[in-house]
């Protein structure tokens, strides 16, 4: 209880210091999709400013639009280097902004997971940091009972001032070239008709997590086909492989009793290609590994374009809702609208690995999507 009590402590200290009014300037709204990124980059490493350079580059993202910080070269950062090294200067360069800002873009290098192993994602803290609540603590059901995800299954485009958060996502990997081809990827996608393929377990009675996520595939491949998408998906419980690139990827991952690694790495992609796997530190570090879960980082490797993972055990409940995830992303949200709109939680574990604005199906979306 003792330890429980000061967890809970640190995460209101944390949220406290990072928390601040909404900017009191008035923002013009952006006029391109360029106009709403500001791009994090840590001067400390090569690789993000390698990479940093290069996404503002390919999307004509403008100088201003850069913040440059002397952050650890380290997975972790503390509590208050978090605050003040990375969170107060982020929030001072949008505030400077005369546009409005939605998307926050961090490169390779910048630290993923906030003060300890277990710890909250950089990621999910700076996308929540003018929210005034408090990050959950532990498996909390009155806190999930008060709040949510502003933007979760939201109908409509993203603006930061109307659900007062950011999607944040990031530009990482295992090697630098892997980061600039997410950029590229992104650049190429076209709205292909599919194939999406969704590996799901048998079906499972209950009302557990692991049930109403192995539904949730089954209903995510039924809402796909109705839109005439062409979708399959494993009902076995075998563990495969699809024999094709696909744009739009689901599995248990690691988690699968049957998980077979040459499955796993056989994964092709086209571009612009949204994933999720049911993994609980599927991004747990983008550095060398022995053993463990399986990770994003390998999907990243294999050319996939958009992909969600937790920095520690975020529980059944933060993991991405495909139904609601390729839904969005087939109708012309953004990869981070689809990822957000997706994602039950806030200022937790989640990490959305991608282009912002990656949005391959805008040129078909529907009148709720429209800019």
């Amino acid at each position: 209880m003792q330890f429980r009590t000061l967890v809970r402590l640190l995460g209101g200290l944390l949220l406290a210091a990072c928390a601040a009014p909404a900017p009191r300037v008035a923002k013009r709204a952006p006029a391109t999709g360029a106009e709403r990124v500001l791009v994090v980059i840590n001067t400390r490493s090569a690789a993000s400013d390698s990479v940093g350079r290069y996404y503002a580059k390919r999307r004509g993202i403008d100088p201003s639009h850069i913040v440059r910080l002397a952050l650890p070269l380290d997975d972790e950062i503390g509590d208050i280097a978090f605050q003040t090294a990375l969170a107060a200067p982020v929030r001072a360069a949008i505030e400077a902004l005369p546009v409005r800002i939605d998307f926050i873009v961090l490169t390779t290098g910048v630290p993923i997971r906030v003060a300890r192993k277990n710890g909250y994602s950089v990621d999910a803290m700076l996308a929540g940091m003018h929210l005034a609540i408090p990050p959950m603590v532990g498996l909390d059901s009155l806190w999930l009972a008060r709040y949510r995800n502003p933007y979760y299954n939201a109908e409509g485009p993203f603006a930061s001032d109307r659900y007062g958060i950011y999607l944040v996502t990031r530009l990482d990997c295992g090697r630098v070239a892997d980061c600039l081809a997410l950029v590229d990827r992104s650049i190429a996608a076209r709205p292909a008709p599919g194939p999406f393929y969704f590996d799901a377990m048998p079906p499972r009675r209950g009302t557990d997590g692991y049930a109403t996520m192995n539904l949730r595939l089954y209903r995510a491949a039924f809402r796909l086909g109705q839109r005439g998408v062409g979708v399959q998906i494993d009902t076995t419980a075998s563990f495969v492989a699809p024999p094709v690139a696909v744009m739009g990827y689901v599995s248990w991952g690691s988690n699968d009793s049957h998980f077979d690694s040459t499955a796993y790495h056989a994964v092709r992609f086209l571009p612009g290609a949204l994933a999720e796997t049911f993994v609980s530190t599927s991004a747990r570090t983008f550095g060398p590994v022995k053993g463990g879960q399986s990770r994003i980082a390998d999907l990243i490797a294999q050319g996939v374009t958009g992909v969600k993972g937790y920095v520690s055990e975020p529980f059944t409940l933060a993991l991405a809702n495909p139904d609601i995830l390729f839904d969005r992303y087939v109708r012309g949200a953004t990869l981070a609208e689809s990822f957000y709109a997706a994602s039950y939680m806030v200022l937790w574990k989640d990490l959305v690995i991608g282009d912002p604005l990656c949005a391959p199906y805008a040129m078909f979306q529907e009148p709720s999507f429209a800019p």
